[in-house]
């Protein structure tokens, strides 16, 4: 029994060594492949990052100035009573569209008609004594070639022949007077246009002792567009033309004038500059300028604030670029060129005015350059990038590559992960 027991304890004592061996073996085993070299690509480096260039060309640049204004019907008519009376009736829709001569109220015309009445009755009168005045002229003439009455009987028959050929021209321009009042009574608009609200209602008595107001009718289309400049900007802008930093780009023709509403938003329609006052406001140092602008769905309205976008000179050889490719700071404006070895470089450039959503550049770069406007984010230290041609509201085409690209990298480390995973556990 005591043999049985000590085979026992060496058979478990063989045992246990066997398992410890193999336990180190594997340990030593795990240790081996942790220390293994990385798989192929996991310690490549990423490919350069895909950024929007756009490529320098130079050209001739409108330059645009904004200036604010107000705008103004072409044609504004204060329909008023010319007769006095009792407004009758009233002829026409409020905020409606009316023609020129359309009647718009009827004062009541029966004391006119009264008037004309008589003017015609007194025309009678005088045309029955010019006809015995006539009469008897013509029959002293031959009596008196006779001398068979005075010759100052003929002059008295001639002086009343005259005095009722007077006094039926007389009562001719009364005639015309009633009739014109009569005329009157009818109250027309001069002018094409929309009219506003009535000023007056029937039954008020009007234009006695003064031109009562009726109505307001203003013509829309074209509109008027009433804005203001400094003199001091005209002046630098009259002096750069003259030295030829900037050529002037009206020519022949009037200059385009655009206009934004209050709301930003840009009136599809553009204007031309009419003129530009010959006098400076005093009190503001402002020079008056007009442009009229079509405007045949009645969009805009007398009174309203706009601005005005006007193309006054043009700057040759300077360069257009996206807003957002330009970086603007207190120290000035600098934006990145993408070199032909696609190293980054930060280049100082002088802005002018902006348009249409880019900025006009006077001076900092050259014709073929490559300037970046998007991907900005995407720059790493001064590694080099790979430029992409950029297109407006699109997105740079750097991500998807990117992703796909570090996808093998993350692949190929996972076997150390694993590994190291294995070791720690």
């Amino acid at each position: 029994m005591h043999a049985l027991k000590n085979a026992t304890a060496s058979f478990l004592r063989r045992t246990d060594a066997g398992l410890l061996a193999l336990g180190a073996a594997g340990l030593l085993a795990a240790c081996g492949q942790s220390a293994a070299p990385p798989a192929a690509g996991a310690g490549q480096m990423p490919p350069p990052a895909q950024v929007g260039v756009v490529t320098v060309s130079r050209g001739t640049v409108g330059l645009l100035t904004e200036l604010p204004g107000r705008t103004e019907a072409s044609r504004v008519a204060q329909v008023r009573a010319r007769v006095a009376g009792i407004l009758q009736s009233k002829q026409f829709t409020e905020g409606a569209e009316v023609r020129a001569e359309q009647t718009l109220f009827q004062i009541d015309a029966a004391p006119y008609k009264a008037v004309l009445a008589s003017a015609q009755a007194s025309l009678a009168r005088a045309e029955a004594n010019l006809t015995s005045a006539q009469a008897q002229a013509e029959r002293y003439k031959p009596l008196a070639a006779a001398h068979a009455i005075s010759d100052q009987d003929l002059v008295s028959a001639v002086a009343a022949q005259k005095l009722a050929e007077a006094d039926v021209a007389a009562a001719k321009a009364a005639i015309l007077s009633a009739q014109i009042n009569v005329g009157y009574a009818t109250v027309t608009t001069p002018i094409s246009g929309r009219i506003g609200r009535a000023l007056v209602t029937e039954g008020a008595l009007v234009g006695q002792g003064e031109a009562t107001q009726l109505a307001l009718v203003q013509q829309i289309n074209p509109m008027y567009i009433n804005f203001t400049q400094p003199v001091a900007d005209v002046l630098r802008l009259r002096a750069a033309i003259a030295n030829g930093t900037l050529k002037s780009a009206g020519g022949t023709d009037a200059a385009q004038v655009r206009i934004v509403l209050d709301d930003g938003s840009v009136y599809p329609l553009t204007g031309k500059l009419l003129f530009s006052d010959l006098s400076v406001d005093p009190t503001s140092g402002q020079i008056t300028l007009r442009a009229e602008v079509p405007n045949p769905k009645g969009v805009l309205l007398p009174g309203m604030y706009v601005r005005a976008q006007l193309q006054q000179a043009a700057v040759a050889g300077a360069i257009l670029l996206p807003q957002q490719a330009v970086q603007r700071s207190d120290k000035g404006d600098s934006v990145k060129v993408v070199g032909a070895d696609g190293m980054v470089e930060t280049r100082p450039v002088k802005i002018g005015s902006g348009k249409d959503g880019q900025w006009v550049v006077l001076s900092g770069l050259k014709d073929g350059e490559q300037v970046m406007v998007d991907g900005f984010q995407k720059m790493m230290g001064k590694a080099p990038v790979k430029p992409v041609p950029w297109t407006p509201g699109g997105a740079a085409p750097a991500a998807a590559p990117a992703a796909a690209a570090s996808a093998p990298a993350a692949s190929g480390n996972a076997p150390a992960a694993a590994a190291s995973a294995a070791a720690k556990s």
